[in-house]
């Protein structure tokens, strides 16, 4: 089971080159840097919080998990 830290900085890292996207495609459409600042930051916050919980949602699972032995030598 991973930790909480784990899980938070996974979604930190991963968002990081989300929001550089969502910052580009914001800026191409809107040619507005202001903007697509405010819009990569709000996207960045949420989606953030929505990684978050999925991953702990999924550590609750035990879908495609293996049973650990019962004993090891």
């Amino acid at each position: 089971m991973e930790s909480h830290l784990r899980s938070i900085t996974k979604a930190i890292t991963w968002r990081a080159g989300g929001t550089f996207v969502t910052f580009a495609v914001a800026w191409m459409v809107t040619r507005k840097v202001e903007l697509a600042a405010q819009i990569g930051l709000v996207d960045t916050i949420v989606k953030i919080g929505a990684f978050y919980c999925h991953e702990r949602v999924w550590n609750r699972l035990k879908f495609g998990r293996e049973k650990p032995p019962e004993y090891q030598i």
